[in-house]
């Protein structure tokens, strides 16, 4: 297959860019000489007991219904923060906001949040629809995030609050991988939360 040319050359381009862009994830990818595989992610699981995670559930569950999720915003201050703020408290990592990314004119930007323990970090992407092309976002914030960072292995997540969604980036393979699962909030709180504590504290034990 002929690869289609789709950056233009001394134009700019912005994270969300790659979400508004009208084409398949894998073309776009291609433009960065990385190659797409969506299947079931063996991701790090951790087996530490996590004693809150029961309380937090039960919090989403009592306020869900009180809440429009309407908005990106809702669902990021209602759903996805409570969840990254128990993660920090869990691994003891640093949490930051708005994380603003300069590699070059097709890859800067903001990151929602980076997540960042001693070990590993973790890249999180919110929308408030279209999980796919908020993919697309994500595996590029990955590509960034690989020309500072020094690991093999990237992974981050897309999130609309109550379904979330996880990739990994693999530089020796020049591969971003695509988990086809979706953790649901609040059912599957419990594998996402050990998921991503599994992944900062570099855990190798997968689900």
């Amino acid at each position: 297959m002929v690869k289609r040319k789709i950056l233009q050359e001394g134009r700019e381009y912005s994270f969300r860019s790659y979400f508004e862009l009208p084409y398949e994830t894998d073309e776009i990818l291609a433009e960065f000489d990385y190659s797409l595989v969506k299947s079931e992610l063996s991701l790090p699981h951790t087996s530490r007991e996590l004693g809150e995670i029961d309380s937090l559930k039960q919090r989403i569950r009592a306020t869900l219904p009180f809440i429009s999720l309407s908005s990106e915003t809702a669902r990021r201050e209602s759903l996805v923060s409570p969840v990254l703020l128990d993660i920090v408290r869990y691994c003891q990592c640093q949490l930051r906001f708005e994380y603003t990314l300069n590699v070059n004119s097709w890859l800067k930007g903001n990151l929602d949040y980076l997540v960042q323990s001693n070990q590993e970090l973790l890249v999180i992407e919110a929308k408030n629809d279209d999980m796919t092309r908020g993919f697309t976002q994500l595996a590029v914030e990955l590509i960034a995030m690989s020309h500072v960072e020094e690991h093999n292995l990237l992974y981050g997540a897309v999130t609309m609050g109550n379904v979330w969604q996880f990739g990994k980036l693999d530089r020796s393979q020049q591969t971003i991988f695509q988990d086809v699962n979706l953790f649901r909030v609040p059912d599957d709180l419990d594998d996402l939360i050990k998921v991503m504590v599994g992944i900062l504290d570099g855990d190798e034990i997968a689900r």
